[in-house]
């Protein structure tokens, strides 16, 4: 057997488990890795045929690694032949070392998962609760136990409750040091700190190595989530700032028919581009957590961005038409800026809009009315005079447009966090749920938020609320996790 996957400074922990117990996803969810060609996931037996070392590196040190091993195959048999070699007494790591160096022709996978544990490895046994524990298992359970070595053992459910998790828990209980339950294809990061907590809690030798890992989880995490909230900051302030342009000469000013053509393809490049802005900011956080299998948008020839004609969208994101009254009363003028028709532009049929209402009224009547992507519903629609004339597009004129565009991140940033690795599933961010978060900030972190919001539908966004507003989308994305 090769000796690459040996390191004795290293504190190593070999994962032990049956197949389809789910001790390759339970490792791929622990160092996140959802790429087959790194670690494959595979409910064929015999898929894992060696020792595979997987590494946990920070600052381009390794700290400590885990040995992905092929799963027990004959069991049983194999509890007996040590059993011989104790004869009378209980076996032990002597009899698991003879039982390595003697037995790999009869039990080629007992002793490549075997070795490394002589060699001084922590164990991790991988088991579904859902299954009966059958000779099989208890004969697994013993021979860990002979090997002396600090054992977890991790309640992986693979299927429905069956009522065989309080047998499980007891049988274990008397053989490892610790049990405890983790759901390789639903665990957040949370439960991976904890996983990695009851390593130090079963392998004290190594504490220090350990504790520095949980102290670099913490770090990295803190580190992904300033670096989500830099993006979508970035993402709103482009959005907000957003607007499709064409020129208009005198044969588009003389044929109603060539201006709404051309007015019909800057909403589709609008939204076109609104598309893009997202899909930018959703694949840079799926880099950042580290996801090839979630894809930020499907089929992007039906994908217009929010889908802003759908009345769902309005009542289930953004501001409620109360929150938005308070935020445009305290802006005054500036709740309308949304609509910003400036001076010298002529509407295309869109009308004078609330032009002569005081902002929390305006913000309060318009507040629940859908953007409807045609000329009367788009805030940024005109002519405006200078060295010729230019038709502006976007963006959509409700006023709660940017929190609904903000609520729709937040979902899908919930499902990335949501999302365990250990599962090989393909999908789209496209078809995460949850509800709107943004109803529930903290009144002044509404304020703030809404202040630069403002200043971006203007087409100045404020620089010195940067740094508030980068705190704010902190605060909101740690919320989420």
């Amino acid at each position: 057997m090769s000796e690459d996957w040996w390191q004795p400074e290293i504190p190593s922990f070999v994962v032990v488990g049956r197949v389809n117990a789910g001790k390759t996803s339970t490792l791929a969810t622990l160092l996140e890795v959802d790429d087959d060609a790194v670690l494959r996931i595979s409910a064929t037996p015999g898929e894992t045929t060696g020792v595979l070392p997987l590494p946990v590196r920070y600052d381009g040190e390794e700290w400590i690694r885990f040995l992905d091993t092929p799963g027990f195959q004959q069991p049983v048999e194999a509890m007996r032949v040590i059993q011989g070699f104790a004869g009378e007494r209980v076996p032990g790591p002597d009899e698991l070392r003879q039982f390595v160096e003697t037995c790999g022709d009869r039990f080629p996978d007992e002793v490549r998962l075997l070795e490394p544990i002589i060699r001084g490895a922590g164990i991790l046994y991988v088991v579904d609760p859902s299954k009966p524990l059958r000779d099989s298992f208890l004969a697994e359970i013993e021979i860990l136990r002979w090997s002396g070595r600090p054992r977890l053992a991790l309640l992986n459910p693979q299927g429905e409750e069956t009522g065989y998790e309080t047998e499980w828990r007891e049988r274990l209980g008397t053989a490892f040091n610790l049990t405890r339950t983790f759901d390789a294809h639903a665990a957040r990061f949370d439960e991976r700190r904890k996983l990695m907590l009851a390593l130090l809690q079963i392998e004290e030798r190594h504490a220090e190595r350990i504790e520095r890992v949980l102290e670099a989880m913490d770090a990295e995490w803190d580190q992904r989530r300033e670096d989500a909230a830099e993006a979508l900051v970035d993402l709103m302030e482009k959005a907000l700032t957003l607007r499709a342009r064409d020129g208009l000469d005198e044969r588009d000013l003389g044929v109603p028919a060539r201006r709404e053509r051309k007015l019909a393809a800057l909403v589709e490049d609008y939204f076109a581009r609104l598309a893009k802005l997202e899909a930018e900011c959703l694949e840079a956080w799926l880099r950042t957590y580290r996801h090839h299998l979630l894809q930020a948008e499907g089929d992007p020839r039906h994908h217009r961005g929010l889908d802003l004609e759908q009345e769902e969208t309005w009542r289930k994101f953004g501001l409620n038409r109360w929150q938005l009254a308070a935020a445009g009363a305290g802006l005054g003028a500036a709740a309308g800026a949304a609509f910003d028709l400036g001076v010298g532009v002529h509407s295309l049929g869109a009308g004078t809009v609330i032009g002569a209402l005081g902002g929390g009224a305006a913000a309060f009547l318009k507040g629940g009315a859908l953007p409807e992507l045609k000329v009367s519903g788009l805030g940024r629609i005109g002519l405006k005079s200078g060295e010729g004339r230019t038709l502006v597009v976007g963006p959509p004129s409700s006023p709660n447009f940017p929190w609904v565009l903000l609520d729709s991140m937040l979902v899908r940033y919930a499902g990335i966090l949501q999302r365990a690795h250990g599962r090989r599933d393909r999908t789209t961010l496209e078809d995460a749920e949850g509800e709107g978060r943004v109803r529930e900030f903290p009144r002044e972190r509404r304020a703030v938020l809404q202040k630069w919001f403002t200043s971006c539908l203007k087409g100045r966004p404020d620089r010195g609320a940067e740094p508030e507003v980068f705190a704010a989308m902190v605060a909101s994305l740690e919320e989420l996790s």
